[in-house]
């Protein structure tokens, strides 16, 4: 007797998961499935599990397609499972093509290549069912987005579109996606949803085309680069009863989060001002570089949110310093300055200046700080004149993160809410305002070059 196993979370039971146990069983006699706990998930970064272990594992038996059911709860599992079971063949999806090559020493390892069109999405039930999701664009940011996307429960991405048909087919191989289009209109007549990773002058026409056919909608930042667009969009969401949300990852971030509860309840005092930095070093002539891009654009939407949560969005002036170097057509340099009523917040960019990546947030108690990449917020200090009562905290972020705003993005959508705490209609406002006020000021002329020595 040959004995196959294979693994999965099978939450909501659909088509999909049918047929990778059919096809699972094609390569043996007796099949062996297991069904991941809640905390295991949790612990590999799958988000928003919906339904229970037992209810999980009562649907796989109901398929009848599993001669046994085991639970698999902790890291290591899979080899003791196969020694213990005498397993000969491993079986799992081709989304995880190499992950197990290790249990080679084992038993014989097989990836299965996902069955085109045969998904979740073949299921839509009408209370909890899968979130058909359109990818607009297929640069970096949507590339690393859909692998992202596998780790929250209920929601698949079908399609893409693309101007250019090459790339948009390229993009749908690549990420197994049911279909690729050219046509903006052909990919929301097949979609709930859309994740817009265009270029940043599409953002707000795209959005607004997605909003009045009734689709849901993550953006990525900044969302827009004026308030009153962005008070537009949000307006039109609402009219329309769907969730708009920018995907400003950090916000969505289980530490950064944490982070803005501690620093806002008190714990430091009053909070005076706050520093955050994100620079990066960009080589060669990317998106970033080009005329709509530039540090403030591309970067700022960063510390800005970390600003209006840690400061609020009542602020009186915005001041930006910026720098252009040598050959270069944009900001790869700027300082962004925002003067409250007994605050300061500073925010600095670069994408050909490099700095240290971390957050301050000074208050009349004590500070805050957040070590490089501050973005991740995996770390963090409250600091205290005296030592003795300093505190640190660890958080998780998995992955590239993407996951914890799509996983926001379902979740209001699946309970009816429009609009998210972490990151509101009103901070993604202040952030297009203030975004628009500090692009109004031109940077200074590309730095001199340098004087060469004298002998």
């Amino acid at each position: 007797m040959t004995r196959v196993i294979t693994y999965g979370t099978f939450d909501l039971f659909h088509e999909g998961h049918r047929r990778i146990l059919e096809r699972a069983r094609e390569h043996g006699d007796h099949l062996t499935v297991g069904v991941t706990t809640e905390q295991y998930d949790e612990q590999r970064g799958k988000l928003n599990v919906r339904q229970s272990l037992m209810t999980r594992i009562e649907n796989v038996r109901a398929s009848g397609l599993a001669d046994e059911i085991i639970i698999e709860e902790r890291d290591g599992q899979k080899i003791t499972d196969i020694q213990k079971h005498g397993i000969d063949v491993f079986v799992i999806g081709s989304d995880w093509t190499g992950k197990f090559d290790y249990l080679g020493s084992y038993c014989r390892v097989v990836y299965l290549d996902r069955t085109a069109g045969v998904s979740s999405t073949e299921l839509r039930a009408a209370d909890g069912g899968i979130l058909r999701l359109g990818i607009v664009g297929a640069g970096r940011i949507a590339r690393r987005f859909v692998p992202e996307s596998k780790y929250v429960s209920g929601v698949e991405a079908v399609g893409v579109c693309t101007p250019h048909r090459s790339s948009a087919e390229a993009f749908a191989a690549a990420h197994e996606l049911s279909f690729a289009t050219t046509s903006y209109d052909d990919l929301l007549d097949r979609v709930d949803a859309v994740y817009i990773a265009s270029p940043h002058d599409a953002h707000v026409p795209q959005t607004r085309a997605a909003l009045a056919a009734g689709k849901h909608v993550l953006c990525e930042k900044p969302i827009a680069l004026t308030g009153a667009d962005a008070e537009q969009l949000y307006a039109l969401a609402a009219d329309r009863g769907v969730v708009l949300l920018e995907a400003i990852k950090t916000a969505y971030s289980p530490g950064f989060v944490q982070m803005v509860a501690l620093a806002r309840s008190g714990s430091i005092g009053e909070i005076r001002s706050v520093q955050a930095t994100f620079t990066k070093l960009v080589e060669g002539n990317p998106r970033e570089r080009h005329a709509d891009g530039g540090s403030t654009r591309e970067l700022a939407s960063y510390p800005l949110l970390a600003i209006a949560k840690l400061l609020g969005t009542d602020v009186r002036d915005v001041q930006r310093d910026a720098l252009t170097l040598p050959g270069s057509e944009i900001d790869d340099y700027a300082r962004l300055t925002l003067r409250y009523d007994g605050a300061i917040g500073t925010a600095v960019v670069g994408l050909g200046v490099k700095a240290e990546g971390d957050l301050v947030a000074a208050g009349t108690a004590g500070y805050l700080y957040v070590p490089a990449p501050w973005w991740k917020a995996e770390a963090f200090e409250l600091r205290f004149e005296d030592p003795s009562r300093n505190r640190r905290y660890t958080s998780r972020f998995d992955g590239e993160g993407l996951r914890y705003e799509l996983a926001e993005f379902l979740s209001l959508i699946t309970h009816g809410r429009t609009s998210s705490y972490k990151l509101s209609a009103a901070d993604s406002t202040f952030i297009a305002s203030t975004l628009e006020q500090a692009l109004a000021q031109p940077p200074l002329g590309a730095a001199p070059a340098p004087v060469a020595a004298i002998a």
